[in-house]
């Protein structure tokens, strides 16, 4: 029954797929809009909608993207965007976390690899371009998954764990004043809960 169910979920995004993207295509360009094609979030991750091939080098050139993490199927990309080996060939390495649209939660695993994909490219002084298909849930699930551990690590840094330890509901604000049209559902929150109870741990042991 869950199979079936979550088969019909995939299915309906499929269906949708094309429709909502260009929904976002049309807010993002009406006069006035207060919902641009990307945000940059802080020095490191910018959180935004599907890199579109014109979009590409633009932000290789202008935004020093030069890592981007996929939280999309691989058909909402094939006709759209850069494919991984275009995207090395402009100097960025791109990390695919397949997610159902509209009603996916990325996993666990998932955010753990992103976040450390994210944290080897800061260091390295880059640019990482986080996005779904608007840039609305499942990428920002994966940035406040980010914001979480930043946090956390800063405050072990500093020996003040409890000064910076943000919550996800704390992440998710603070994305939200930057990029204030993000959607978290639910389920997206349990599992940035799940996330954040496994990183607190991980410092006390």
């Amino acid at each position: 029954m869950a199979a079936a169910a979550e088969a019909l979920r995939a299915g309906a995004a499929r269906l949708l797929f094309y429709p909502t993207l260009l929904y976002t295509a049309v807010r993002a360009r009406l006069p006035g809009s207060r919902r641009p094609w990307f945000h940059r979030i802080d020095g490191a991750v910018l959180l935004g909608a599907l890199p579109l091939r014109g979009r590409s080098r633009g932000l290789v050139a202008e935004e020093n993207v030069r890592a981007v993490v996929t939280l999309n199927e691989e058909y909402e990309t094939r006709f759209l965007c850069c494919s991984a080996q275009e995207w090395e060939a402009m100097g960025v390495e791109q990390l695919r976390l397949s997610t159902v649209d509209l009603t996916g939660v990325p996993t666990l695993e998932s955010l753990h690899r992103g976040v450390e994909f994210i944290l080897k490219h800061r260091a390295c002084g880059n640019s990482v371009y986080v996005h779904c298909k608007a840039g609305r849930s499942r990428s920002a699930t994966m940035v406040a998954a980010y914001l979480i551990q930043e946090q956390i690590e800063m405050g072990i840094t500093s020996h003040a764990l409890k000064l910076h330890h943000w919550s996800p509901q704390e992440a998710i604000e603070a994305i939200a004043k930057i990029r204030p049209h993000i959607l978290i559902r639910h389920k997206q929150v349990q599992v940035l809960e799940t996330f954040h109870r496994n990183m607190i741990a991980g410092t006390n042991a």
